[in-house]
């Protein structure tokens, strides 16, 4: 490794440090749900008794007519289709979500909704006083329209007065509709509190990857997307005063939404976090206002997505509904969008086996970076050739660095040699490098699919769980980082051989592999896998290289350029690049000469 690869390998280090430090770390199952009904059905299920609710005059005058639906026995609809199993209750609102096509890390139902973690209340403006709607027992009716499956709530105060709660499914997908009517009822105020509390619990394998990547996320009507930390632990609090169309709550891998077919007025959402917890893995809050007007007029209409973070998914359920899935910043976003991603799914229609879809795109992208690695490799070995007469320079001007500097500037005038070409090119893969960093956390076909010793590729593979916690490591060892940590030492150490470089330079290339088993080691299994496959790659990528380069053939190209160049012959245009960095040493040089006659 020559010294312009190992700046350009610092280089890449230290952004990728800065940017997972600043810019970008075992839960009781839910119980087994029993299925009661066949796909696209609707049924009451077992009801709950609720205490009788004393109708003194204090309740009387607070819900006036309303009142008499204050008692009652709640009972559960189940709504069902081929995606999603719900449970709606007489009250009006949603008690349960299983997502049915996905389990948690312990193989138990994937419940994104249940009483225990979720809370809905709807607070509205009647007769001078706030009530819960969602505090009301309603009478439930389930009709069928087409392939779609409604649930009616009713709470009626006379043939031509009344509220309801509809929800509807159709045969297929994550979207719930839900509508909210009145007639004959008047609430005062201009809006409708909505309010929703979830304490999401731990669906994954590490609770402190999942918490880094859980968030609230918000579209607002003039299409600006907007979201709450998600590293943070501490309170994290918006208040949005724009109408806003959607609100997400957003997991590692799954999304529970709330889509307003008009708007929501405004809204106020936050997130907070215990690192002591290790059950919760956050607590989100979202509070919207709905337009009465919208209620009175029977536009109140919404649609819930309860599914998966699924970037296929995503972009059919509401406009900026994909950033949900964090691609990371542009240009990785761009890389991931129309590179990374087409390429993978289109592995994925062709390979089953993830761990050999991953082998493929990395060979993919060696051939895409080919000609950028092909230019890196020419630049090491026009820097390996120069190497003994920089020796002489450097030997030749002692501690003078300044005058070092002029003499090697001149050496690579006189070869014709770019100093930056086997570092430039390493730097302009940087992206993709960053790219890779983001697309394979989230990427939502690796959970759960086991390759080799790893149960699944979307977390760390752990070989040992060791009985206390290395600072900045973790309490686990991951195989996959260590493979990659190691064929990085023995690339590292191979490149050193080619060339004379010693002291920090040297030691460098072997620090940051080391430097880069901590920082991955809780990241995902196909993360370390891609690059320990990648590793591989590369050794055999250079050595096709190397029997197409013929370093004769370069140092007689580099002698006749200087010969050229001391008989004052033209040697070619030199680059901008060349031509400024000549212009500044020779400002060096004449402020350097300034001084010393001052």
């Amino acid at each position: 490794m020559d010294r312009n690869s190992a700046i350009g390998l610092t280089l890449i280090a230290v952004l990728l440090l800065v940017y997972f430090n600043w810019l970008a770390p075992q839960s009781p199952a839910p119980d087994q749900i029993k299925p009661t009904t066949e796909s696209v059905a609707a049924q009451p299920e077992s009801a709950n008794a609720d205490a009788p609710v004393a109708l003194d005059s204090a309740v009387l005058k607070q819900y006036g007519t309303l009142a008499s639906f204050l008692s009652g026995t709640e009972n559960e609809t189940v709504l069902e289709n081929a995606d999603l199993r719900l449970r709606i209750s007489s009250k009006g609102k949603i008690n349960e979500v299983e997502l049915k096509g996905f389990k948690t890390y312990w193989q138990k139902p994937l419940l994104l909704a249940q009483p225990k973690n979720n809370s809905f209340t709807l607070q509205a403006n009647y007769q001078g006083q706030l009530l819960d709607l969602y505090k009301l027992h309603y009478q439930g009716n389930t009709e069928k329209r087409g392939d779609t499956t409604r649930v009616i709530l009713t709470a009626a105060t006379g043939p031509q007065s009344y509220i309801q709660h509809i929800y509807s499914l159709p045969s297929t997908g994550f979207v719930v509709g839900y509508e909210l009517k009145t007639k004959g009822i008047e609430l005062a105020g201009s809006e409708l509190s909505f309010t929703w509390q979830n304490q999401i619990p731990l669906q994954e394998k590490a609770i402190a990857d999942s918490r880094a990547k859980t968030n609230i996320n918000y579209y607002l009507t003039n299409g600006t997307f907007d979201y709450l930390s998600q590293t943070s632990t501490s309170l994290e609090a918006e208040t949005i005063s724009a109408p806003v169309k959607w609100i997400s709550i957003r997991q590692k891998f799954f999304v529970s939404a709330i889509i307003a077919n008009q708007s929501f007025a405004r809204a106020d959402v936050k997130t907070f976090a215990n690192p002591n917890d290790t059950i919760v893995v956050k607590d989100a809050t979202v509070q919207a206002a709905i337009p009465v007007t919208d209620v009175t007029a029977g536009k109140a209409s919404f649609r819930y997505y309860f599914g998966p973070n699924d970037y296929q998914i995503l972009p059919g359920i509401a406009e900026g509904f994909r950033e949900n899935v964090d691609l990371g910043w542009p240009p990785m976003s761009w890389i991931n969008r129309f590179v990374i991603r087409p390429i993978f799914k289109f592995l994925e229609g062709l390979v089953g086996n993830y761990g050999l879809i991953i082998v493929l795109l990395v060979i993919f992208v060696k051939l895409i970076l080919l000609p950028l690695s092909y230019k890196s490799y020419l630049g090491m070995a026009k820097m390996r050739l120069l190497k003994p007469e920089l020796d002489l320079i450097k030997e030749k001007n002692g501690d003078n660095m300044t005058q070092a500097q002029q003499d090697q500037m001149k050496l690579y005038q006189q070869a014709g040699v770019n100093p930056f070409s086997g570092c430039i090119p390493l730097l302009l893969q940087m992206p993709i490098l960053f790219a890779m960093f983001q697309f394979f956390p989230v990427a939502i076909e690796l959970r759960q699919k086991p390759f080799l010793w790893a149960e699944d590729l979307s977390t760390y593979d752990s070989i040992i769980n060791l009985p206390f916690t290395i600072p900045f490591y973790g309490s686990h060892v991951s195989l996959f980082v260590l493979l990659m940590t190691a064929s990085t030492i023995i690339y590292t150490w191979q490149n050193n051989q080619l060339t004379s470089v010693q002291g920090p330079m040297k030691s460098m290339g072997y620090i940051m592999p080391v430097v880069f088993m901590f920082v991955l080691n809780s990241f995902s299994a196909g993360l370390s896998f891609y690059y320990f496959v990648s590793n591989l790659v590369t050794f055999a990528q250079q050595a096709i290289i190397k029997r197409f380069v013929d370093e004769d053939k370069i140092k007689a190209v580099m002698d006749e350029h200087k010969k050229k160049y001391l008989a004052g012959e033209s040697t070619g245009k030199k680059s901008s690049f060349m031509n400024k960095l000549e212009q500044a040493m020779k400002a060096s040089e004449e402020a350097r000469k300034s001084s010393k006659r001052k």
